[in-house]
């Protein structure tokens, strides 16, 4: 057998239901890799190793499918009934919510052992927590849900929950070289989770392996049917509005998957999602920062002085945002959505960078979330897929976009694109 640490979500799943590993295990392997690893990378906000191994006990003394004991990362903004949820603030640094979130009742309910809460930026934006890069530290792991991306990377865990507002979570899955997924728009309850800007807060899942994703989604509510592909995907090579951010490696690396793609006998042709009244990207920063101002207001009332500079700022661009500019820039989601329809009628999945390249040197910031706002405005599902290195030897992951509710189509298409990959990514 495989170090335990090393197993994926999966994998682990099929030896716990089948009384080959017990959990009891499994989480003592995670809390050593915890130990040996966590000093230097520092993604967990919080653990209790007893409280572990007490729901590993009763994992393994009552299993309940599907998860038979996993051991599941839960990202700081998401209450927890046994954690405190501190939103990577001192503000909240003792607050003990008085009951789970709904994905982490969803965990538990599915048999889940919930490791521990991972580190977040500052509510979920951009002021970033300790967390290093595992891949090489030193370097960011990218936001808001670094200690989840970084703590799967590491082998800390297999599998973690994350939100994407928006790129922080295809951003940081990027950075660390994992599989990141945000599902659809609202097919996940966001009850429970500290809000940033609700019509763009999405809840998603980290994992070692493409295969652990479903599991996942089923677990928190979100069966998805599996439907073999009748032929290969057509692919959109989509140089949106932002191309000219990425790195000149970042580009070939899309490029270069979109013409292996080609290769191996997929449709790949050049789409674009652009609209004619104006900047999507720009969109989702006045909605993000007009409904952030709104969301957290409270915070401003109370806590002021304890919240970043950073954060401060933001808020008061987003509370000078005229109403009339949020509406608008609404009115151009919407646009973009029915843009993004016709452009399906003739693509299964859009392909394009997931972060502008390799993880930034620093921690005093999280990187350029620009590949990832339009998908996020839009409430498309979005993969990254992992598997190329940059010029500096980290990770440049692929972001796979789906269309609306279509997110088993969007698995489905990147589980093809695992079984013929594109050579020289």
């Amino acid at each position: 057998m495989k170090a335990l640490q090393t197993l994926g979500a999966k994998e682990a799943v099929g030896l716990l239901s089948r009384r080959e590993l017990t959990a009891q295990a499994l989480v003592a392997a995670c809390l050593e890799r915890i130990a040996s690893e966590d000093p230097r990378v520092q993604a967990w906000e919080s653990l209790n190793a007893e409280g572990a191994m007490e729901q590993a006990r009763a994992a393994d003394a009552h299993p309940r499918a599907p998860l038979y004991g996993l051991p599941v990362g839960v990202k700081d903004i998401i209450d927890t009934a046994d954690f405190p949820t501190a939103c990577g603030s001192p503000v909240y640094r003792d607050r003990r919510p008085v009951r789970d979130a709904a994905c982490v009742t969803a965990l538990r309910a599915a048999g889940a052992v919930i490791l521990g809460k991972t580190v977040t930026t500052e509510f979920a934006f951009y002021s970033p927590g300790p967390t290093h890069n595992p891949r090489r530290l030193g370097h960011t792991p990218g936001g808001s849900s670094s200690g989840s991306a970084a703590a799967v990377a590491a082998e800390m865990v297999p599998a973690a929950l994350g939100t994407q507002t928006a790129g922080s979570i295809l951003r940081p899955a990027s950075f660390c070289g994992v599989y990141g997924f945000k599902p659809t728009f609202g097919r996940l309850s966001m009850e429970g989770i500290h809000p940033l800007a609700p019509s763009l807060d999405t809840l998603g899942v980290f994992t070692r392996a493409l295969e652990d994703v479903p599991l996942l989604l089923h677990a928190l509510g979100l069966a998805l049917q599996k439907t073999p592909l009748s032929r290969p995907p057509r692919f959109g090579l989509w140089r949106s509005e932002v191309w000219g951010l990425a790195t000149p490696a970042a580009q070939r690396c899309v490029e270069a998957a979109a013409a292996a793609l080609d290769a191996a006998g997929a449709v790949v042709r050049d789409v674009e999602l652009a609209v004619d009244t104006g900047s999507l990207a720009e969109a989702q920063r006045t909605i993000m920062g007009y409904e952030a101002a709104l969301a957290l207001s409270p915070l401003r009332v109370a806590h002021d002085e304890a919240l970043s500079s950073t954060l401060r700022t933001f808020l008061d661009e987003g509370a000078a945002t005229p109403p009339e500019r949020y509406r608008a820039a609404l009115a151009l989601a919407e646009a973009g959505r029915a843009r993004a329809r016709e452009v399906f009628r003739t693509v299964d999945v859009l392909l394009t960078p997931s972060a502008p390249g390799e993880a930034p040197l620093g921690l005093e910031a999280t990187g350029n979330p620009a590949f990832n706002r339009i998908p996020t405005l839009l409430g498309l599902p979005c993969l990254n897929v992992p598997g190329a290195l940059g010029p500096e030897g980290l990770p440049v992951g692929l972001q796979l976009v789906g269309q609306a509710d279509a997110d088993a189509a969007l698995l489905a298409a990147a589980a093809w694109m695992t079984a013929h990959p594109p050579g020289d990514r």
